[in-house]
């Protein structure tokens, strides 16, 4: 049923923006380095890789500079029309063709390269292949300030790998333990546009009681 509707939802949104798409490839080919897609090898459902696609919005070889596969605030690898597509979520509706063709689903847990993976406990790491990747998820929405968080750590790669790989894992698996996915498949989708306009996550936690507790080290980060 899912598979239904992520087909649906892809098609009409590819559709409806198709404009927009078109301008951004218009700026992104006469500005920057003039690359428009970024393709990155990604963890997908049962552990086979895919190829995720994005506009481009950072130099090239960018994850073989600074923190690597991991973004900061105000990364200097980030070129200025991407940091646009990035405040506004753009660079990641190339996804939607991702969606379509049965790489990803709307929701689920975002999708990883191999060396972010190898960050999530061990025990987790089974249960997360069970699922297509994400366009948007609980750990999506609940770390969509992310950049920020790790903006403010004296050591973000560690940070990322001690706390918040560990509790984005729990979250999704959260997700795939719920028995009326559907629901919740909609809710989600709902709660990524609130997000994007500043939605106060606590009000989250307040309608899904059953939240994976935040860590204290994070609650400030997550809670405002």
């Amino acid at each position: 049923m899912i598979r239904i509707f992520d087909i649906f939802f892809s098609f009409i949104a590819i559709a409806i923006l198709s404009p927009l798409l078109i301008i951004v490839i218009t700026i992104l080919r006469l500005s920057g380095e003039g690359e428009i897609f970024y393709k990155q090898k990604r963890v997908g459902f049962n552990g086979v890789n895919f190829n995720l696609l994005k506009f481009c919005t950072m130099l090239k070889n960018s994850e073989n500079m600074g923190t690597g596969t991991l973004t900061i605030k105000n990364d200097p690898r980030v070129l200025p029309f991407g940091f646009f597509l990035r405040k506004t979520k753009i660079n990641e509706l190339p996804q939607l063709f991702n969606i379509l063709i049965g790489n990803m689903s709307v929701i689920g847990p975002r999708p990883q390269t191999e060396e972010s993976f190898s960050y999530f406990p061990e025990t987790f790491k089974k249960d997360l292949k069970k699922m297509k990747p994400g366009l948007s998820g609980i750990g999506s929405i609940i770390f969509s300030n992310e950049e920020e968080i790790l903006d403010g750590a004296n050591d973000p790669i560690n940070f990322y790998k001690k706390s918040i790989a560990p509790y984005k894992a729990e979250l999704e698996i959260w997700y795939l333990g719920k028995k009326n996915r559907i629901t919740t498949y909609f809710f989600l989708i709902l709660f990524t546009v609130l997000a994007i306009t500043g939605f106060n996550k606590k009000y989250l936690f307040s309608i899904y009681n059953d939240l994976p507790k935040i860590p204290e080290e994070l609650f400030k980060f997550i809670i405002k």
